[in-house]
This record gives C-alpha cells, sequence and structure tokens, in this order.
C-alpha cells in the first residue's frame, strides 16, 4: 500500500504510543516526534480506568473469574477506550489528529504464559494481550501496530522485556554504565554497555515493582488508595528483617535471565497471602508495607550485582514508583555508588517512559527493521515485532462513544 510505503520512507514520524500496565490502572498515552535515534516529546497523559472497568480487567486476569464472552467484549471495549484516550489528548494538547502518522498499541495483557504449557509433546509458551487494534484504526484513522509480545514468543522468546530495544536505541552512553530501571506493576531492567550493541542488551524482570506495594496500600487505607502515594505509609513502619529474608527466598528471585514475570507469580491474591500472613503473625501492618517497599528495592540490588556483566554509572528510573521517595531512597542506598535519577532528568517524563518505548517499536516495525532484543528475551533471532492494521484517513468512524476511561 501506498500509505505504509510513505511511513516506511519518512526520516520523521509522529507516533502515538499506547499501553496499559500490569496494574491496569489506565491508558498511558504519548504523542512524540521520532526521528533516527532521537525523540521530542509533544504530549503525555494517563487516563484512569473507572473503579468497574479496571476491576473487569482483573478479572480477566485471573483464570478462576475470566469468561470467553467478557474477553471477547473487553478486547473491542478497550479498543474504544485507548481509541478514545488518543483522540482526548490531541485535542487538549491541539494536535491535530491528521498530523499523527502512526500508532503503537501494547494494549492491556491479561495473560502471560512465558514458562509454557504442554501440548501433545510440546511446551509452547503463549500471551494474550487486548484492546482490539482494527478499532483504533477505524476509530482515528491512522495505521496501528500493535500485539508486539507473540512475535517474540513465537520466535523462541518470553516476549518480555520489550522495552529493551527502545532503551538502547534511545538512551545507550558513549562512557557511561546505564540500568534503565522500570518501576511499573512489575519491575525490569535494561543494562546498556557503554557504547553496546543490540546485540549486548541484557534485560530482565528483576521481580514486583509496585504491584505488591499498592494491593498492601488498598488494604491498609480500606480501599480508599490505589497506591502508597509518595511511600507515606511505607515512610511510617519498619522493615522486619526476617520477613524480607522469608520473601526474597522466592525461586523468581533465583532464576538465572533471561526471565520475566507478572501477576501470575506477584498478583493480587499472592500479595494478599503476603499481607495477611504477616499480620496473623502479629507484624503491624504500617511494617508489612515497609517490608515490602524493601523487598523491591532489595531484589532489585541483588539482580544487579548477581546478573548485570558490567559496572553500573547511573540508574535511570521510571514508571510509577519513581514517584515514591521512600522506594527511590531505598535504590539509592543500596545501589551506591551508581547514581540513581528519575527518567525526567534525561529529557522523558518517568510515566511516559513505556508509552513512548511502544511508539519507538512501531516506528521501528513500520520501517521493517527487527526491533526484539534476542540477549534478553531469549529468542532465537531477531524478528520484526507487532501487526499491521492500515489506517483509513477518509474512512474514520466515530463509532459508539467510549466511556471506559475517565476524561
Amino acid at each position: 500500500m501506498k500509505e505504509l510505503a510513505r511511513l516506511a520512507r519518512a526520516a520523521t514520524l509522529r507516533v502515538a504510543g499506547l499501553m496499559s500496565g500490569t496494574s491496569a490502572d489506565g491508558v498511558d498515552v504519548a504523542i512524540l516526534d521520532i526521528c533516527r535515534g532521537d525523540f521530542r516529546l509533544l504530549a503525555f497523559e494517563t487516563f484512569p480506568y473507572p473503579p468497574s472497568l479496571r476491576s473487569a480487567v482483573l478479572d480477566l486476569c485471573r483464570p478462576e473469574t475470566a469468561r470467553v464472552d467478557d474477553i471477547c467484549h473487553l478486547n473491542f471495549a478497550l479498543g474504544e477506550v485507548f481509541a478514545s484516550a488518543l483522540i482526548r489528548l490531541a485535542g487538549r494538547a491541539g494536535i491535530a489528529l491528521e498530523s499523527i502518522d502512526l500508532i503503537g498499541s501494547h494494549g492491556q495483557t491479561i495473560h502471560h504464559m512465558p514458562r509454557g504449557r504442554r501440548f501433545g509433546r510440546r511446551s509452547i509458551r503463549s500471551t494474550l494481550q487486548i484492546a482490539e487494534p482494527s478499532v483504533l484504526a477505524e476509530r482515528t484513522g491512522i495505521t496501528t501496530v500493535a500485539d508486539f509480545r507473540p512475535r517474540d514468543v513465537a520466535a523462541g522468546g518470553l516476549g518480555a522485556p520489550l522495552v529493551a530495544y527502545a532503551d538502547w536505541r534511545l538512551f545507550s552512553h558513549g562512557k557511561l554504565g546505564r540500568a534503565m530501571q522500570n518501576l511499573g506493576g512489575i519491575a525490569n531492567v535494561t543494562y546498556l554497555r557503554p557504547k553496546g550493541t543490540c546485540e549486548q542488551i541484557v534485560a530482565f524482570d528483576t521481580g514486583p515493582g509496585n504491584m505488591i506495594l499498592d494491593r498492601m496500600a488498598h488494604h491498609i487505607s480500606g480501599g480508599k488508595w490505589r497506591c502508597d502515594r509518595d511511600g507515606r505509609l511505607a515512610r511510617q513502619g519498619e522493615v522486619s528483617a526476617p520477613l524480607l529474608a522469608e520473601w526474597l527466598g522466592h525461586a523468581y528471585f533465583r532464576r538465572r535471565p533471561p526471565k520475566t514475570t507478572g501477576r501470575e507469580e506477584f498478583g493480587e491474591p499472592v500479595a494478599d497471602r503476603m499481607y495477611h500472613r504477616a499480620l496473623k503473625r502479629g507484624i503491624d501492618r504500617l511494617d508489612v508495607l515497609a517490608t515490602a517497599t524493601a523487598l523491591t528495592a532489595e531484589s532489585i540490588a541483588r539482580a544487579y550485582r548477581r546478573w548485570l556483566p558490567g559496572p553500573v554509572d547511573e540508574v535511570i528510573v521510571s514508571g510509577g514508583g519513581a514517584r515514591n521517595p521512600t522506594l527511590m531512597g531505598q535504590l539509592e542506598d543500596r545501589l551506591a555508588p551508581a547514581s540513581v535519577i528519575a527518567s525526567d532528568a534525561v529529557g522523558l517524563d518517568a510515566d511516559a517512559k513505556e508509552a513512548v518505548a511502544f511508539a519507538v517499536l512501531a516506528a521501528e516495525t513500520i520501517r521493517g527493521r527487527c526491533n526484539n532484543a534476542p540477549a534478553a528475551t531469549g529468542a532465537r533471532r531477531a524478528v520484526v515485532l507487532g501487526k499491521i492494521v492500515p489506517g483509513g484517513r477518509r474512512h474514520a468512524s466515530a463509532g459508539p462513544r467510549a466511556t471506559g476511561a475517565e476524561s
């Protein structure tokens, strides 16, 4: 198609990146201009899911509550939500929708099985993301790249971490060894050697990020808080050394990279068990949260010492955890003498990091460039990620009004 050929040749692309993370708390939308290995962020906003939608999405993530009709419905409903969020951000930022060349949408992961399941004599890995990209393309008229994980999984990879390639493209440094540490629901790191190549990337999920902390803050606040705002609750507690040592005994922390994890190992049911068992042992609820915060920081520090192949001069933190001073302080203590900074300090809003990454991946896909990082995911070879749904400016449809994300 002429439009795809035009996009592939363009020196500069205006791309919208959309994603919702493992916390399933809303849609992150970034609009940026990408030129070669550089970018300029034009607009970013998070559109929270209403509680009823978040609850419905989380139900899909649990085998005991997921229903095939709900998966079918919410795949298209979230497509409407994602499209509506992009349209609203463009309007608020004064960016003409027609000026956006491309959408890169990660969608919403509802299940991820990187360790595989038996099928006949084989073990087959699988992954499932929803937020139908055909709806995005139809509502906006913009060519959409989505469903990035499955190609890496088909090539023998874990399907994660996907942002490693974008980290390398945007943040490699000639002199500094950098650890790009994301603190979303799950924490993941990309290690970039000075002047390192894509083949030298080391990246993996270190373990829980905010997922366990968010759930415990929910319990402590009586359901009023979705997260430990500014680390205030954890700051009031004391770390229980025996409890921390017990939690650090989780098998995931001993697993050698490449590795990835998610709700299946650190989701709400696990967090609930951790919290209530600690309370039964007489540990104060604020101390439980303080210890969970220490678990995130200590598991990251141990992963660096055990698995990173070179010195870390700078740790660049993104994701919601970058806004938690208590967690950031613990990382600074454990990772010294490396400097620990939020990605805002290097020109990228810490909350926008992953949405930006999927915009970068989409730009590489449309240009036909391999954009996984086999050294990080364990894939047999480099492949082009994602599925392309051509846009149709003349045929863009307003569709039904999406009510799933709050304005």
